[in-house]
């Protein structure tokens, strides 16, 4: 192992607690031991998840938040008795590993529970909102400190919690933390004066605007994670460990608005001065440590930083913040190891918390331990697996409600919290498998068919494997992406995978092998009809460098990759202008708001000049001509337009009966790729 990690593998302690390491993989939505969306019970997908990481050197385990109320019909978690019982069982075998383990409890969401377009129905239609309600109460699970704009939707209203429900709360984080310690759990953790979830709504000011004790003075906006946390030592002793789950800053400009790294801005939540205090005063109410990033769901990015945000992006805050507790802290927030490592050496630190990398490689400790690094399957921080809560104009949270009941899943990752689905299984028969493309669909494939015990030939038209990815990965802030693309060019090796590349592949007949697999991806759709179009570049033109472009650029579509063409452009200095049909950017389903908010925020903050709801009427030897939504036409002088209007499939012909993968079947995103990669090649 490197010197430089030798920190993070030191022990420390949480009150009483020891823990083996300093890596912590804190709390996904999907990996809670109780179940996700849906009643309270031992879940078994989630236990082998979290075993796993156990046996793979992880010092302290966190699973997904657990409501102390079920979502799903209201019922309370400590009355689930032959729950616990199964803890037990798994918290016997999980301390054989040496980790420990705290379960995470949370009061809820409030105004942040992501509301989709039926729940909407279920609130507005008198007919649905009864016969709902005994099952799933939207309206209860949006209930917060005070009226607030939902921040996914604004059909359904956050109605302030009654004081009464509050102390049934705070019974109920009581009871379940005595289950949790019974069951042999190290220690509980509060979700959250964090994210701006339903406890981090009663310390803001913006969002707290009660007049009873709950609201109103600092102490009394703090009052409700106080008094829950003193609850729980009431009922399991001074020395069962409370950790809580904190954001230091809440970098929020109001509601729907978050604040960019470097902006100056007026905080509305809490600010560092405030957070000073706070993270004292949480200390002495009993917390034995701070669990710490940043951000709100107004502000999301912070909180689930997409790949436009600095890595260790929440660091500085949470080394500032520790100089005020005698607790140890953790950091949480694309935190590299490396620089953690240091940090935790110098002191200001005390832990390292790590979440989606664990869905990318469940063994990336296991291999940062033991020099295999290069072994280390990336996280791209896309979150088109593990987080697809999507949200643009008009629409509440346009997420596939498979999703929403099965969150934490990686989209290059398809065995994470899917192992019932994706496996690896021994072909019975060894063929020779002969695969028609080398994008990431291609090597996929390749992949899976010699981890079954296929011999794998990848014939590729290029110099190069990677495909269309290669173009994806260009801007720089892709660098995990890049280091993907290498991560798969070295699996090939690995699995001696016969690779034939500048080898196009015109008639699929001709090919000496037992099954063929087509991957041949998808073309850019043209608008030839266009006058002018002869004067643009695609935008894999662009991406590629095959083609220049000027000072001012025009780029034709604001989806995910004009946004990123138009954030790159900006990045080296341009003048990005982006021109889209619909009524929001990225106005696609699969796409995480902290993603997409981001690139919203950047565009509004840098004021990048956007036309929605604009189309383009002609390209110009000055620019172009767009024609609006009322039917006026402006001209917008640029020196370059980029064409960002979509791909096409592009499949090899066939018989009708050779598997497709990839775009060259059906246009998507990285997930939809590699899942379908496994779907074709556990079937060879």
């Amino acid at each position: 192992m490197n010197t430089e990690l030798e920190s993070l593998f030191t022990p420390w302690k949480i009150g009483n607690c020891e823990i083996k390491n300093r890596i912590v993989i804190t709390s996904m939505g999907g990996t809670s031991i109780f179940g996700w969306m849906e009643p309270h019970h031992f879940d078994k997908e989630a236990a082998n998840f979290l075993m796993d990481k156990a046996k793979n050197n992880v010092g302290l385990i966190l699973p997904g938040i657990a409501p102390v109320r079920n979502m799903l019909g209201g019922g309370w978690l400590y009355k689930s008795e032959h729950t616990f019982k199964k803890l037990k069982v798994f918290m016997d075998e999980l301390h054989e590993t040496g980790a420990k383990m705290f379960v995470q409890l949370t009061a809820g969401f409030g105004r942040s529970f992501s509301v989709s377009g039926p729940m909407e129905k279920m609130v507005n239609n008198p007919v649905l909102k009864v016969l709902s309600k005994p099952i799933f109460d939207v309206e209860r699970l949006c209930a917060g400190a005070s009226p607030a704009p939902n921040r996914w939707s604004d059909c359904v209203p956050t109605r302030p919690l009654t004081v009464e429900e509050i102390h049934e709360m705070i019974e109920g984080f009581a009871k379940t933390a005595k289950m949790c310690k019974e069951a042999g759990v190290d220690g509980v953790e509060i979700h959250a004066v964090h994210e701006g979830y339903l406890l981090d709504q009663f310390t803001m000011k913006y969002t707290n605007h009660r007049t009873d004790e709950y609201g109103g003075s600092f102490e009394n906006r703090y009052r409700f994670p106080v008094e829950i946390v003193k609850a729980i030592k009431k009922e399991c002793g001074q020395d069962y460990p409370v950790s809580l789950r904190y954001s230091v800053v809440s970098y929020t400009k109001g509601f729907r608005e978050g604040a960019l790294p470097g902006e100056e801005y007026t905080e509305v939540g809490r600010d560092m001065e405030e957070s000073e205090k706070a993270a004292k005063y949480l200390q002495d109410a009993g917390y034995d440590m701070l669990n710490c990033d940043n951000g709100t769901y107004d502000a999301w990015y912070w909180s689930h930083p997409p790949m436009y945000m600095p890595q260790n992006c929440n660091l500085a805050d949470v080394a500032h913040i520790k100089k005020f507790v005698d607790i140890p802290v953790v950091a949480a927030g694309r935190m590299d190891p490396y620089v953690g490592a240091k940090a935790i050496a110098e002191g200001k630190i005390d832990g390292v918390g790590v979440a989606r990398q664990f869905l990318a490689d469940t063994e990336w400790v296991t291999k940062l331990m033991n020099d295999r690094e290069e072994d280390i399957r990336p996280c791209i921080c896309c979150h088109n697996g593990c987080f697809t809560m999507a949200h643009y104009e008009g629409v509440a949270n346009d997420q596939n409600p498979l999703d929403a009941m099965h969150m934490a899943r990686c989209a290059i990752n398809p065995e994470t919290m899917q192992t019932k689905k994706y496996k690896i299984v021994p072909a019975k028969k060894p063929k020779h498998i002969a695969i028609v493309g080398g994008g990431i669909g291609g090597m996929e494939v390749a992949r899976v068919c010699a981890m079954r015990g296929h011999k794998a030939t990848i014939y590729e038209k290029s110099d190069r494997l990677g495909g269309i990815f290669i173009a994806a990965a260009a801007p720089s802030f892709k660098e995990k992406d890049r280091d993907l693309i290498e991560w798969y060019r070295r699996e090939m090796v690995k699995l001696n995978i016969e690779v034939k590349l500048n080898t196009e592949v015109k008639n699929i007949a001709e090919l000496d092998a037992d099954e063929v697999v087509i991957a041949t991806g998808a073309v850019a759709r043209r608008f030839n009809k266009l006058p002018g179009i002869e004067r643009s570049i695609e935008a894999c033109e662009y991406l590629l460098g095959q083609k220049q472009v000027g000072q001012n650029v025009v780029i034709v579509g604001g989806g995910l990759t004009g946004c990123e063409i138009a954030y790159d452009l900006f990045l080296q200095g341009k003048k990005p202008t982006i021109i889209e049909m619909k009524n929001d950017l990225i106005a696609i389903p699969g796409v995480c708001l902290a993603n997409s908010s981001y690139l919203r925020d950047f565009f509004k903050l840098h004021k990048v000049p956007v036309y929605l709801e604009t189309s383009v009427d002609s390209i110009t030897e000055n620019g172009v001509i767009v024609k609006k939504k009322d039917g006026s036409k402006q001209a917008i002088s640029a020196d370059s337009v980029i064409m960002s209007v979509g791909y096409i499939p592009s499949p090899l012909e066939n018989n009708g009966k050779t598997p497709l993968v990839g775009d060259c079947k059906k246009v998507g995103n990285l997930r939809t790729v590699i899942w379908g990669a496994w779907d074709v090649a556990m079937k060879l």
